[in-house]
């Protein structure tokens, strides 16, 4: 049976080569990006019945935007996979005073889910791009206080993003869809990669096929709450902190605040 599948940040690398493999198994892929004559010519090479949504996931009004249209559009979506991420960018802070980085890698994904929610059925999933590069999250990162590196505010907002995949995973228990982390494998070939560490990096239908499995696939069905390793092949145990539930509330909750205090 065909789903419907919405993967951010596929205008190129894992996010793109993953809607294509989707595409062409027969399912409804709905892309997202930040520039419209990408999506144009991700569209164009896709075909189908696919769809495109332009939005900056900086801008948590973009994200809520996005949902919204995703919404408007269809009544349901199978899949989201939560692919997007940035490690360099010219300008760390938003116009809101966080860190990018922080926004775009943690924030907008858990924004978005939430809003996507009412269309996602109880056997659906949400599949969440996380990394090999996990650090302990600095709670300052959440109040705009907090001046990271690159590589400390990727790795932290990976983590970030798994500690609250294992915290909503856990609070919707039976009464929703499969929350799950995963790490598709280290130092693929995407241009992120690239920029970040000058290498051009390991073939990206190692990443894109482990996607298409946890969004797919029977072995994932039952996942909820767990996280994939890719370099291992299996199921493994994160970073410690996310092991902790009492430490994943609490950055879910940091997430709520922010988003209480910057949405109004």
């Amino acid at each position: 049976m065909s789903k419907t599948i919405l993967i951010t940040g596929s205008t190129d690398g894992i996010g793109l080569l993953t809607a294509k493999k989707l595409a062409a198994m027969g399912h409804k892929v709905l892309l997202h990006g930040r520039s419209k004559q990408k999506l144009e010519a991700a569209l164009a090479d896709i075909g189908g019945t696919a769809e495109a949504f332009v939005a900056d996931l900086s801008k948590l009004e973009d994200v809520e935007a996005l949902a919204k249209a995703v919404i408007a559009s269809n009544e349901t979506l199978d899949v989201l996979i939560n692919n997007a991420g940035v490690f360099k960018v010219p300008n760390p802070v938003t116009d809101y005073g966080f860190d990018l980085r922080i926004i775009v890698n943690t924030v907008a994904p858990y924004l978005l889910t939430k809003l996507l929610l009412p269309i996602i059925p109880g056997e659906g999933r949400v599949v969440n791009l996380s990394s090999a590069a996990q650090a302990s999250v600095d709670p300052d990162v959440f109040t705009g206080s907090a001046f990271l590196s690159d590589s400390e505010a990727y790795a932290q907002s990976k983590l970030g993003l798994t500690m609250w995949s294992m915290h909503l995973a856990g609070a919707l228990s039976n009464n929703g869809p499969a929350i799950i982390a995963v790490n598709p494998s280290s130092f693929l070939a995407s241009k992120m990669v690239k920029e970040a560490y000058g290498v051009k990096g390991n073939d990206l239908n190692v990443g894109a096929d482990i996607l298409v499995s946890a969004a797919l696939s029977e072995e994932f069905a039952d996942a909820s709450g767990r996280y994939f390793d890719n370099d291992q092949g299996r199921f493994a145990n994160p970073h410690h902190d996310a092991l902790d539930a009492r430490k994943n509330e609490r950055v879910a909750a940091a997430i709520e605040a922010m988003l209480n205090r910057s949405l109004k």
